[in-house]
């Protein structure tokens, strides 16, 4: 594993770790505060085995070797751990089931506020400490990279398009251009080209061409051509004696600004040899170069962050600055824009290509970056609180949502389900979330053999 794999997997472990923790301890701490005995707490499943445990009190706290969630165990609450001999026993004072509806519901609630609360305070901070950075669509004076041919093709985009408004809504945030064309079936796109302002149509599959395409980014910033390494199976830029760092800037006699451009005129010298101009720190030099008959050359694109291409002079970003008062409604809001969001992405999943979208840890840790960064990291750790508080809610049995729907149904009715309904509600559950990570898990490793997870 590379150094750039172990400080994504250490950033994701220590995240997971973190919002694991604090949602049980959304359960444990009404739990105790209504009498109720808590007899596990565990980061991490411990099947068979525990890396860690001690008993303080009347709580056995562990680390489990599975690292998939972790769980407390409350007395008398039918759970994961379907133990039912306790539930056969007569309720005790000090269970779960002897508490009132109204107690059993915070309890059950508690691990869902305590993450949408963590997700708002983290936001919160980073509004005072960072304050929001981001790139205005008007910066983009030379148009958009159409990253995504497919659906690029699809909507009539092409490199170079400024995109002006989707649905009548000016983009503001350049951020957001990509989140509202995968929303954009059937509305209008007013884009400028080549200083001629024209309207495109979505499809009304837009959704699923992009899903299917396996990049849900339709356009991104247009980057310079650094070269960033080399094609074991295309050897000619290696051959001619390009190296990594090289920004090119020139092909035959044409300027060269952006790997866009080369990428779309080096196909017309396909099987032929080309003049390459390129900068190699502050020497601006020339070299003939043979071109593959698929129009490759073999050398592979840099990446650069957004603070090199400010430096190079490509964007201007802009950051708002905000005091601590400030920064308490900005991040209330931005945490119920990102969650409403991510409800949106969600409709996604029950489609026919969205299905396929699924992905478990693997694809979670792909979100995190091979670099440590800890505004990141935090902005990531916020957003997968979110995502837990949301899938958490879902009225599945097993899941706290499904615990609060047949607490609310006795609230209402004045009918406590049987243990022997939840019993087997519980397995249900159990059942349902199994198969569903194991096709999450089957998704992850279709996608890492084809190259597209790590």
């Amino acid at each position: 594993m590379t150094a750039e794999w172990v400080i994504r997997v250490g950033q994701f472990l220590l995240s997971l770790s973190l919002l694991v923790i604090l949602h049980e301890l959304g359960h444990f701490i009404p739990a105790r505060l209504f009498g109720a005995r808590v007899e596990k707490f565990f980061l991490f499943f411990d099947y068979k085995f525990a890396l860690f445990k001690k008993k303080i009190g009347d709580t056995i706290w562990g680390i489990g070797w599975i690292p998939l969630g972790g769980y407390v165990k409350i007395a008398g609450m039918v759970d994961e751990s379907l133990d039912k001999a306790q539930l056969h026993q007569p309720p005790q004072p000090w269970e779960y089931r002897s508490k009132k509806a109204w107690q059993r519901l915070i309890i059950i609630l508690g691990g869902i506020t305590v993450n949408v609360i963590l997700a708002v305070v983290i936001f919160i901070g980073l509004a005072w400490v960072y304050g929001e950075n981001y790139l205005p669509n008007s910066g983009l004076r030379d148009g958009v990279f159409v990253v995504n041919e497919t659906a690029g093709k699809a909507i009539g985009l092409q490199h170079g398009d400024k995109i002006l408004t989707i649905d009548g809504k000016t983009i503001e945030n350049f951020g957001e251009v990509n989140k509202e064309l995968i929303y954009s079936a059937g509305k209008k796109i007013e884009i400028e080209r080549a200083g001629q302002k024209l309207t495109l149509l979505a499809p009304q599959d837009i959704d699923q061409i992009i899903m299917r395409s396996g990049n849900p980014e339709v356009v991104a910033v247009r980057i310079p051509f650094f070269v960033g390494g080399f094609s074991d199976s295309v050897p000619f830029a290696r051959e001619a004696g390009l190296r990594e760092k090289d920004l090119i800037i020139g092909l035959e006699d044409m300027p060269i600004r952006y790997f866009d451009e080369f990428k779309s005129r080096i196909r017309n010298y396909a099987g032929d040899t080309v003049t390459i101009r390129f900068v190699r720190g502050s020497d601006t030099l020339m070299t003939s170069c043979k071109v593959g008959h698929n129009g490759l050359i073999g050398a592979v694109l840099g990446t650069l962050s957004y603070q090199d291409l400010e430096r190079l002079g490509y964007y201007t970003f802009q950051t708002r600055k905000f005091t601590f008062l400030q920064a308490i409604p900005h991040g209330m809001r931005l945490a119920a824009r990102m969650l409403g969001e991510y409800v949106r992405q969600f409709r996604l999943i029950f489609t026919s290509e969205g299905v396929k979208q699924v992905g478990s840890l693997g694809t979670m840790m792909k979100m995190f970056p091979t670099t440590w960064d800890w505004q990141a990291f935090w902005r990531l750790t916020a957003f997968l609180s979110l995502i837990l508080a949301f899938v958490n809610l879902l009225p599945i049995p097993a899941l706290d949502g499904g615990h609060a729907v047949f607490i609310v149904f006795e609230m209402i009715t004045g009918r406590k389900p049987s243990e022997k309904f939840l019993e087997r509600a519980q397995t249900v559950g159990m059942i349902l979330l199994l198969v569903l990570m194991a096709y999450a898990l089957g998704n992850d490793i279709l996608k890492a053999l084809s190259g597209r997870l790590f």
